[in-house]
C-alpha cells in the first residue's frame, strides 16, 4: 500500500508540474480555456475503477472457496468462542445485510479496543467531510464560480477563481470559522475503557535479572529441538514412502511394530527395515566443511546436555540466585491502588527510577530494553530522534535515485560513467529501466516502517505497544511532509527549499500558491486510494502467495503447517493510522480552498471504513495492544491539517491584502490561527493527564456502578474507599428506568439521533455509556503457575518443547517416539500421512497436542 501510495504521489507531483508549467505559459490567456480538470480525474478514475471492478469480483468469489483466508474468525479452532465473528452466508452477494447488520461494537467484544476506535476514527472522518459539504458547497460554490477568475470545470469551484472581488474572501474565512469549528467537537475522546478490567490478584514483585546466558541457552536448545523434530519428520516420510511403494509392488508386509518395538529393539531398527542407513538425515556441524553427523542422534545426544543446564539456570532464576539489572515489575491488588503508586514521585533526583509504566502485558515487553540507564536512554532518545527527522526530511533523495534509473538516458548524460549501459541488449535494458525501478521503490517504501520501527526500540521504548506509539508519531510525520507537502509542492520542491532558507517568512506565501494548483489531483487522490487500495487489501494477494506457495515449500513438519494454519495476519497500528489520519489533513486542508474534495475524500474515506471493518471482523487480529492509545494521538495529530489549512488561507489573503475587501479575512484567519493555538494548548493540559492516569472520579463512579449490578441499596449515600461520596441509584430506581437483557443496568440516557449524538458527544459518550460497551462475560482465571511467572523474562519460564511428528502405518514413528522420549517429550497423535504420502493433521478441530491456550492478562 505504501508503494501505491507513492507512487500515486509521484503521478501528482507530475500534475502539479504539468499545472505549474500551464500557467506559466504566455500562450495560455488568463481564461485558462484549455483546463482539463474534469478529463484528468476521469482519466484517473476510469481504469482504477475497472481495476478495483476486477479485484473485488476476484474477493468475493474467493470468498467462498477459501474460508481460511477470507473469513477465518468465524471457525478457527485456537480462538475462543468470546473472539469468533458470526458466520456470514457464503453467497457471492448475499451476506452483505448480515454484514452491515453487526455492530462496529462486536469488533471492540471480540477484536480489540485499537479495532474498534480505528473504526471510529474512519467513520468520524467520513461524517465530517460530509458535514464540511453541507457547511461549505451551498456558500463557497456560488461565490467561488461567480468569482470572475475565468476558470473552467473544477478549477471554477475553487477559490483560485475568485478575482473579481476580495471581499469574497468572508465568505472562505466564515466557513473556515464554522467547519474548523466543527472539526474541533467531531472527534471527542473516549476514556480509556480497558481501565474497568480490575485486577484481582495479591501484590507481587518480580525483579528483573540478566538472562544472557540462559537466553542463548534456551534458544540453542530450542533450535536443537527443532532439527531434531525435522529430522524424525523427514526420516518417517522417507520410510512410509518406501513402504507405500514396496506394497504397490506387491512386496511382503513385514513384523507388526509391536513385535519391533520393544525394550530391546535398536534405535532405528523399524526405518532401517525401508531405509539405507545413508538416506537418514544427517547435517554438518560447520558449513562446508564441518564432520558430517547423523541428525538424529546428534540432536538426541545436545539435548541431553541441554536441557539440564537450561533447567538449573531456570530454578536458580526464580530462586533470584541472579544478577539484577535495573528494572521491577509491581503488581498491586487493584488498579486504584496500581494508580497511587504510577502518580507518585519515586525518587528525589531526576530520571532516577523514571521513566515508569503501567498496564503493561508480559508478552509485549521488550526485555533487552530492561537494562538501559537513565543516561543512556536520553542518550538513545536523542540519536534515534533525530536520525528520524533526517530520514523524514531526506526520505526523497533515494527515492529520486531510484525513479532515476527509469530515464537512463538522462542518468547517462549526468554520469558519464554509466555509458556502458547503453551497451546492454534492448530487453534486457527495457526491463532495468521499467520493473527495476518499480520494485527497488516497493522494496524501499517496505523497508521505512521496518526501519522507523527498530529505530523506536533502539530509542528505549520497553514495550511493543510504545514502539507502535512512537512508530505513529515518526510515520505520520514522514506522511505529512513526503506525502502530502511534497506532492503538493511538486516539480517547485527543489527550488521551495532555496526560497524557505533564504527567506524563512515566505513559506506561507509558498504553500499559498501550490495547494490550489494541487487540488485538482486530490479530487481523485482519495477515490483512487479508496478503490484501489481497498480492493487489494481485501483480495490480500501477499497474504494468499505466502499461505500457498510458501507453505508448500517450507512447511515440512505438522508443527510449521499448524502454525501457519492459526497464525493470523496482524494490525501494526503505528503505520495504519497515520496514513488515514494524513488523509484526513489533506481533506482538511481542502476544505475552503476546494470544497469539492470533501465529496471525495468521504467517499474513499468510507471505502477504508469498509474493507478494515471487514478485515477486523472476519480476517485479522490485534497481536499489539496500545489500549487504545493510538486514538487520541490521531485526533491531537488532525491539528495539523488545522494549522497547515489556517496557514495556507493567511497566505492566501496575504498575497491579496494590498487590495480592497482582503485585510478582514486575513485578521479574521489570524485570529483564528491564534485561537487555535491556544485551544491545542489547553487541549493538551487537559486530555494528557486522562491518557495516563485513572481519575478517582471514574474510580468512584465504578464503583458506584460496580455496586448497582451486585443489588446496591437504593437512594443512600456512603463513602467508597477513596474518601468520595457517591449515591446509589440503586436497584428499584434502575428497574424504573428499565434494564436491557445482558442485564447492565439502565441506559444512562435515551437513545440518541445522529444529530443529537453528534452534536453533543460530551453527553451521549460519557463513561457510563462507554461502560457499557465493555464485554462482562468474559471470566479470566489463571493457573498459580502463570500467576507466579507472569513477569518473568521468557527464557525463565521457557519449558522444554513437545515435539510432534507424523504416525505412519509401518509403526516407525511409534518408535522413533519411544527413543527420543527419553531425552524430550514427543508425540505422533494428531497428525498422519495421506495416501500420496503427505503429511494431514486435523485442522478442524485445531487443538493438536503443540496447542497451548492463549493467556489473557
Amino acid at each position: 500500500m505504501a508503494s501505491l501510495m507513492h507512487a500515486t504521489v509521484k503521478e501528482a507531483s507530475k500534475l502539479v508540474a504539468r499545472q505549474a508549467s500551464q500557467s506559466n505559459d504566455p500562450n495560455i490567456g488568463s481564461a485558462q480555456k484549455g483546463s482539463n480538470s474534469v478529463s484528468t480525474v476521469v482519466s484517473t478514475l476510469v481504469p482504477v475503477l475497472l481495476f478495483a471492478l476486477v479485484w473485488f469480483t476476484l474477493f468475493l468469489v474467493l470468498r467462498s472457496k477459501l474460508p481460511r483466508n477470507y473469513r477465518p474468525r468465524t471457525f478457527l479452532g485456537s480462538l475462543r468462542q468470546n473472539e469468533r465473528s458470526p458466520s456470514l452466508p457464503t453467497g457471492l452477494f448475499n451476506w452483505f445485510g448480515a454484514f452491515f447488520s453487526l455492530p462496529d461494537t462486536y469488533v471492540l467484544n471480540h477484536h480489540s479496543l485499537d479495532g474498534f476506535l480505528f473504526l471510529r476514527l474512519l467513520k468520524i472522518s467520513v461524517v465530517t467531510c460530509f458535514v464540511g459539504c453541507l457547511i461549505t458547497w451551498p456558500v463557497l460554490f456560488p461565490v467561488n464560480a461567480t468569482g470572475g477568475g475565468g476558470q473552467t470545470q473544477f478549477d471554477l469551484l475553487t477559490m483560485g477563481n475568485v478575482t473579481n472581488s476580495y471581499y469574497r474572501y468572508f465568505a472562505h474565512a466564515g466557513c473556515a470559522y464554522l467547519f474548523f469549528g466543527r472539526a474541533y467537537q467531531s472527534s471527542p475522546g473516549i476514556p480509556d475503557v480497558s481501565l474497568l478490567l480490575q485486577s484481582a490478584f495479591l501484590a507481587r514483585i518480580w525483579v528483573v535479572s540478566d538472562v544472557k546466558d540462559l537466553e542463548d541457552l534456551v534458544e540453542e536448545r530450542d533450535k536443537v529441538a527443532m532439527k531434531l523434530e525435522a529430522a524424525e519428520t523427514k526420516l518417517i516420510k522417507l520410510a512410509n514412502a518406501a513402504r507405500v511403494k514396496e506394497e504397490r509392488k506387491g512386496g511382503a508386509r513385514h513384523d507388526s511394530e509391536e513385535a519391533v518395538i520393544g525394550p530391546n529393539a535398536a534405535s532405528g531398527s523399524m526405518a532401517a527395515r525401508y531405509i539405507k542407513p545413508k538416506q537418514r538425515p544427517t547435517h554438518r556441524l560447520k558449513p562446508l566443511i564441518g564432520k558430517k553427523v547423523d541428525t538424529i542422534d546428534w540432536s538426541r545426544n545436545e539435548l541431553q546436555k541441554l536441557i539440564p543446564k537450561v533447567d538449573k539456570l531456570q530454578a536458580e532464576h526464580r530462586a533470584g540466585d541472579a544478577k539484577y539489572l535495573n528494572s521491577v515489575f509491581v503488581e498491586f491488588e487493584t488498579l486504584s491502588d496500581a494508580q497511587a503508586a504510577y502518580q507518585s514521585l519515586t525518587h528525589h533526583q531526576v530520571l532516577h527510577m523514571a521513566p515508569r509504566y503501567t498496564g503493561i502485558s508480559p508478552e509485549e515487553v521488550i526485555w533487552k530494553n530492561l537494562r538501559i540507564k537513565w543516561w543512556e536512554r536520553v542518550m538513545r532518545v536523542i540519536v534515534t530522534t533525530s536520525f528520524v527527522v533526517a530520514l523524514i526530511i531526506f526520505w526523497s533523495i533515494p527515492v529520486a535515485v531510484v525513479a532515476s534509473i527509469s530515464n537512463i538516458n538522462a542518468l547517462i548524460g549526468l554520469l558519464p560513467w554509466l555509458s556502458f549501459l547503453n551497451k546492454i541488449p534492448s530487453v534486457i535494458l527495457g526491463v532495468v529501466t521499467g520493473l527495476l525501478p518499480t520494485i527497488l521503490l516497493a522494496v524501499l517504501m517496505a523497508l521505512l516502517p521496518i526501519v522507523l520501527r527498530l529505530s523506536a526500540k533502539l530509542g528505549g521504548d520497553p514495550s511493543l505497544s510504545a514502539v507502535e506509539l512512537t512508530v505513529q508519531n515518526s510515520y505520520f510525520g514522514f506522511q505529512v511532509v513526503q506525502v502530502f507537502l511534497v506532492a503538493t509542492l511538486g516539480s517547485a520542491a527543489s527550488a521551495s527549499v532555496n526560497t524557505i532558507v533564504k527567506d524563512p517568512t515566505s513559506v506561507t506565501t509558498l504553500l499559498a500558491k501550490q495547494i490550489p494548483k494541487a487540488s485538482n489531483f486530490y479530487l481523485a487522490y482519495f477515490v483512487l486510494q479508496g478503490l484501489g487500495v481497498v480492493s487489494s487489501l481485501l483480495v490480500g494477494l501477499v497474504g494468499l502467495i505466502v499461505f500457498f506457495v510458501l507453505g508448500k515449500l517450507l512447511d515440512k513438519t505438522p508443527r510449521k503447517m499448524y502454525k501457519r494454519w492459526v497464525q493470523l495476519s496482524g494490525v501494526g497500528w503505528g503505520t495504519v493510522f497515520p496514513i488515514y489520519t494524513n488523509l484526513f489533513v489533506i481533506a482538511i486542508c481542502y476544505a475552503c480552498i476546494a470544497p469539492s474534495v470533501l465529496a471525495f475524500a468521504a467517499i474513499g474515506l468510507w471505502f477504508f471504513y469498509f474493507a478494515y471493518r471487514y478485515n477486523l471482523l472476519f480476517v485479522s487480529n490485534a497481536n499489539i495492544d496500545t489500549k487504545g492509545l493510538v486514538y487520541p494521538r490521531a485526533l491531537q495529530q488532525l491539528f495539523v491539517g488545522l494549522y497547515v489549512a489556517e496557514l495556507c488561507l493567511i497566505g492566501l489573503f496575504a498575497i491579496k491584502a494590498g487590495t480592497p475587501g482582503a485585510i478582514g479575512p486575513l485578521i479574521l484567519m489570524i485570529i483564528l490561527l491564534v485561537f487555535t493555538a491556544l485551544y491545542h494548548i489547553s487541549l493538551n493540559a487537559a486530555i494528557d493527564p486522562l491518557m495516563k492516569y485513572l481519575p478517582k472520579s471514574l474510580d468512584a463512579e465504578e464503583r458506584r456502578l460496580l455496586d448497582i449490578e451486585n443489588g446496591g441499596e437504593t437512594g443512600t449515600l456512603v463513602d467508597d474507599e477513596s474518601g468520595y461520596r457517591k449515591e446509589h441509584l440503586g436497584v428499584q430506581n434502575a428497574r424504573t428506568h428499565g434494564a436491557d437483557a445482558e442485564g447492565l443496568g439502565p441506559a444512562p440516557h435515551k437513545k440518541p439521533n445522529f444529530l443529537t449524538k453528534f452534536l453533543r458527544p460530551d453527553v451521549y459518550t460519557d463513561y457510563a455509556t462507554m461502560r457499557r460497551l465493555v464485554p462482562k462475560d468474559v471470566v479470566v482465571q489463571y493457573e498459580p503457575e502463570i500467576e507466579r511467572d507472569a513477569y518473568f523474562n521468557p527464557a525463565i519460564k521457557s519449558r522444554t518443547p513437545l515435539l510432534w511428528i507424523p504416525r505412519d502405518a509401518a509403526g516407525v514413528s511409534r518408535q522413533e517416539v519411544n527413543d527420543t522420549s527419553k531425552v524430550i517429550p514427543i508425540t505422533d497423535e494428531g497428525a498422519f500421512f495421506d495416501e500420496k504420502n503427505r503429511i494431514t493433521w486435523d485442522a478442524e478441530g485445531g487443538r493438536p497436542p503443540i496447542w497451548e491456550p492463549k493467556v489473557y492478562y
